[in-house]
């Protein structure tokens, strides 16, 4: 994320664009509850910003970035999009759809396992006090 802003912070220097916010968001494409993306809309709906910069488009979000555009194009914001992935057919990009869920979804499975483990352990070694 850090070499993210980075670039994009370097792009906007390069370009001569001032007055400009980083919003940064750490989790998976498919969290529609994440504090940035939540800044980000309500930015855009209340006219509060002109352009938005980002590496690639699905940094916006992996499902439904479509709907970012449409609220941009709506509210005559520029969209700027440093970089773009290969042009991939329509197999390509299902197959890397189902790979972005099941890895979203390994990772809850593992982190709630994790978690649940980490309490037990505690809870043991209150029990043993």
């Amino acid at each position: 994320m850090r070499r993210q802003t980075e670039e994009l912070k370097n792009y906007c220097q390069e370009n001569g664009i001032e007055n400009v916010e980083v919003i940064e968001d750490l989790g998976s494409g498919l969290n529609y509850k994440k504090k940035g993306l939540r800044k980000l809309l309500k930015k855009i709906i209340m006219g509060k910003v002109s352009r938005i910069i980002v590496t690639y488009k699905d940094r916006l979000l992996r499902f439904g970035t479509e709907i970012i555009t449409y609220l941009c194009k709506l509210k005559k914001i520029e969209l700027i999009t440093l970089h773009s992935r290969k042009e991939s057919n329509y197999y390509e990009e299902l197959a890397e759809d189902v790979v972005a869920i099941l890895t979203v979804f390994a990772s809850r499975i593992y982190g709630r396992r994790s978690h649940e483990k980490k309490r037990s352990q505690t809870q043991k070694a209150s029990e043993t006090a």
